[in-house]
């Protein structure tokens, strides 16, 4: 009895362990210096796949690309605290209205998710994330988490991060990506291995034109990360 309560006790001790991991993380990867992996990434060293990233500082990333993940992916990035409630209240009352729901994950929620959590639709993973995306918001910058946010980034097969992407979709750095191109791979994110910012099909080019148009008016929401 007594060797079942101390394996039961080391297994909770591990789980707590696990758990509190990643926040330490947050607070290790605050320099700027610290090129961290996402988990995607570790699977694909696991199963001997490989992966293209090229770490890219901020200011070697286009502002057009940041202007347009920003309009796609969480227009309200600079004015919250890592997670958009307003928009967290609106799928929750949907949900349990019975009505279908929509994505309200920030670009610290996905960011989180990205270097610390896993893919797929669980109560348990979105529960795990929003403390993780509120802790991330208070100890980053907003100009350190996006820095991460586009290197830990997926953009297909392998393909992580602004520069990789950028390189395989257009032949060009992520520091040269037009307007156009930017939107491309903005719109891509949701789902990278469906939409093709190279080889984008009409409903794509629709959304891109959408978001080109709004990334063009940013000005205002952008001020946290080019003041």
């Amino acid at each position: 009895m007594q060797t079942l309560q101390r394996r039961w006790h080391k297994l909770l001790l591990l789980l707590v362990g696990l758990v509190l991991l990643p926040y330490l993380l947050i607070v290790l990867y605050m320099p700027s210096a610290i090129h961290p992996i996402s988990t995607l990434m570790l699977r694909d060293l696991v199963l001997l796949h490989g992966y293209d990233r090229q770490w890219v500082s901020f200011d070697q990333i286009s502002p057009n690309l940041v202007q347009s993940v920003m309009m796609s992916e969480d227009g309200q990035f600079c004015i919250h605290d890592g997670v958009d409630w307003v928009q967290m209240r609106g799928v929750v009352n949907d949900a349990l209205e019975g009505e279908s729901t929509r994505g309200a994950s920030t670009i610290p929620m996905q960011t989180a998710k990205n270097l610390f959590l896993w893919n797929g639709r669980s109560f348990l993973r979105k529960a795990m994330e929003l403390p993780l995306a509120l802790a991330a918001d208070f100890v980053w910058s907003k100009r350190r988490m996006m820095e991460l946010y586009l290197n830990v980034a997926e953009w297909g097969p392998g393909i992580y991060g602004a520069e990789a992407a950028a390189q395989h979709h257009f032949g060009v750095s992520a520091a040269k990506l037009t307007r156009r191109q930017a939107a491309l791979l903005a719109v891509s994110l949701p789902n990278p291995f469906e939409r093709n910012a190279g080889k984008p099909g009409r409903g794509l080019k629709r959304l891109a034109s959408l978001i080109e148009r709004r990334a063009g008016r940013s000005g205002e929401y952008i001020k946290c990360l080019y003041d």
